[in-house]
């Protein structure tokens, strides 16, 4: 094949890989709900609730997620288009952490964790650790919460464990206080 026969156009190049123990971790708080959505689109006006697999509606809800949204549809827009992810937690939901009520925790930390930065119906997931990449420190970070209880809930003592996210390479990973061998 000669040069002048070869597209360049479809050229994909390896990407680079990142150094796991040089970059910042921020593990989390795992919460034992169901994974939700809020959806707003470009408009900055339409809004969708969804799953952790389809969008979602009052009339074909889960636990109550929809119905939640379309209640405070005005408070959420402040989120700002995009999809923004998180946990609906709390009464009737899995663990349900002794709560006489259900939570929304965004995922996104490092944009919500202040509450002056986000609706005031929305919590975040608790940041337990921000630092250097380190498997000992997830393990002292897990131990701890085990000890001391859920930070999301207080008082709450069977906690699910820990959400790991590795900055450079934008990827989660869990460890759980059981079946941690488990997918």
């Amino acid at each position: 094949m000669d040069s002048e026969s070869i597209n360049h156009n479809n050229f994909i190049p390896f990407p680079k890989i990142p150094r796991v123990f040089k970059h910042t971790m921020i593990i989390t708080e795992k919460i034992d709900g169901t994974n939700a959505q809020v959806y707003i689109h470009e408009d900055s006006v339409t809004i969708q609730a969804g799953s952790r697999n389809r969008y979602i509606t009052p009339e074909s809800d889960n636990y109550g997620f929809a119905r939640w949204v379309e209640s405070n549809k005005e408070e959420l827009l402040k989120l700002g288009p995009g999809r923004h992810f998180g946990e609906w937690w709390g009464n009737g939901i899995q663990r349900g952490y002794d709560l006489k009520e259900k939570r929304f925790s965004l995922f996104n930390t490092e944009r919500w964790s202040n509450p002056e930065n986000r609706p005031s119906c929305c919590d975040c997931v608790p940041v337990l650790y921000q630092g250097e990449f380190d498997t000992q420190v997830i393990k002292n970070v897990l131990n701890k919460l085990k000890e001391t209880g859920s930070i999301a809930s207080p008082g709450y003592s069977d906690v699910e464990g820990v959400v790991v996210l590795h900055l450079a390479s934008n990827q989660l990973y869990k460890y759980t206080v059981n079946d941690n061998h488990k997918g």
